[in-house]
């Protein structure tokens, strides 16, 4: 018997069985390690590399967000009369005090003028009551009236210095009302689409208005993250104001820039969820009520190794990398991600800075194949095809 090559191959056996031992503790697929048992074939797999970096990498949480106007009117009428004019446009930007429309004023006009007529009106009386009230107090004197007449004079001074009261009243809540027909706007915002056409007769009571005016800079974002992230927000918040970033519904582009106002006061125990607000100056108008948006919550900023996200791969107890070595080989390196952010993740654990990693061309790969750079691979194959057009001619 050749005792020395037992021993080698039993050596060999074991070696593989801890290998593949340490391969499945460490989450790798099971078809990974099965390939790892196969003879690693001759001909290098053509992948395409990158090198692991270290850079600065923004600690963000991304949360679907809904965008609401900070402020919204419904412009009605207090008073009922005849729409004369309607004095905005559809879509016009619109400042506090602006006017919206006006109301046929002349009915309100009068009931003024009626009012201020009754004040007149008793005014002269109660002028005439006192002069009477003056010259029954110097006839009582001498006796020539009663202490009674005094009275009753007294009396009637008093009922018209009330009336005067009353009349005032009137006519204060005659300007009002008269106030009423011009119709303003409540906040600097945008009109919408018109609700009642010129001419139209109008009541305090009807249900709809004239217009919606939306306040839209500065707008708010309302979006929501997992409940775990919570205690994250909070300490950053501590640290400062935090800013968001608003994103088109795609995730690409980039709409506004805000900060962040408050967290909700409860999380949503159906979804686990918790609402967060953050408010924006939107001065360019990229910013529109009810529009969805990503929003990026951007909690610190790390500074670690980074690597393209494609060159991660998926195990059953979590990621992993294909690392080049110096001899051309690939190893599997499970990794910890910390955070990932528009095709790039944060590595915590498992590659290091100026390593080479596989980005992609990952289905050929197992452990101890050799890889090469597929752009090298591409250069041959474009030679032999060249030599071999050249032998036909």
């Amino acid at each position: 018997m050749n005792f020395p090559k037992l021993w080698i191959a039993g050596l060999s056996a074991a070696v593989l069985a801890l290998t593949s031992t340490y391969l499945w503790r460490e989450g790798i697929p099971s078809s990974v390690i099965k390939s790892a048992s196969n003879t690693p074939p001759a001909q290098p797999v053509p992948v395409t590399t990158g090198v692991v970096k270290v850079q600065e990498f923004a600690n963000s949480r991304v949360g679907l967000g809904t965008v609401q106007a900070y402020n919204t009117v419904t412009v009605k009428v207090r008073v009922d009369g005849e729409v004369q004019k309607i004095a905005f446009r559809e879509g016009q930007d619109v400042q506090v005090g602006d006017v919206i429309a006006q109301i046929d004023p002349r009915p309100y006009e009068a009931l003024l003028h009626q009012a201020e007529a009754d004040k007149a009106r008793d005014q002269a009386l109660l002028a005439n009551a006192k002069l009477d009230l003056e010259r029954y107090s110097k006839l009582v004197v001498k006796e020539y009236a009663t202490r009674q007449s005094v009275d009753t004079q007294e009396a009637l001074v008093a009922q018209y210095q009330a009336a005067i009261a009353h009349d005032q009243a009137a006519i204060d809540n005659a300007r009002v009302q008269l106030g009423y027909t011009t119709i303003v706007s409540p906040l600097a915002g945008r009109t919408g689409i018109r609700l009642i056409d010129q001419g139209n007769i109008v009541h305090a009571s009807d249900s709809g208005g004239l217009v919606v005016v939306t306040q839209m800079a500065p707008i708010s974002v309302i979006f929501t993250l997992p409940q775990k992230y919570l205690p994250q927000i909070i300490d950053a918040m501590r640290g400062g104001t935090l800013v968001v970033s608003a994103y088109d519904q795609d995730d690409r582009i980039q709409l506004a820039e805000g900060r962040l106002e408050l967290i909700d006061n409860q999380i949503d125990q159906g979804t686990g969820a918790i609402r967060l607000k953050a408010i924006f100056q939107n001065l360019d108008g990229r910013l529109w009520p009810g529009q969805f948006v990503s929003a990026h919550l951007l909690l610190g900023v790390r500074r670690g190794p980074v690597v393209p996200e494609s060159a991660l791969q998926s195990g059953p107890s979590g990621s992993y990398a294909f690392v080049v070595r110096q001899d051309s080989t690939v190893e599997i390196h499970p990794v910890r991600i910390a955070a990932s952010r528009n095709g790039e993740a944060l590595i915590e654990s498992g590659v290091a800075a100026g390593e080479t990693v596989v980005v992609d061309g990952h289905y050929k790969l197992r452990p101890g194949i050799r890889i090469v750079p597929a752009a090298a691979a591409a250069a041959p194959a474009r030679e032999r095809t060249a030599s071999t057009a050249q032998g036909r001619e």
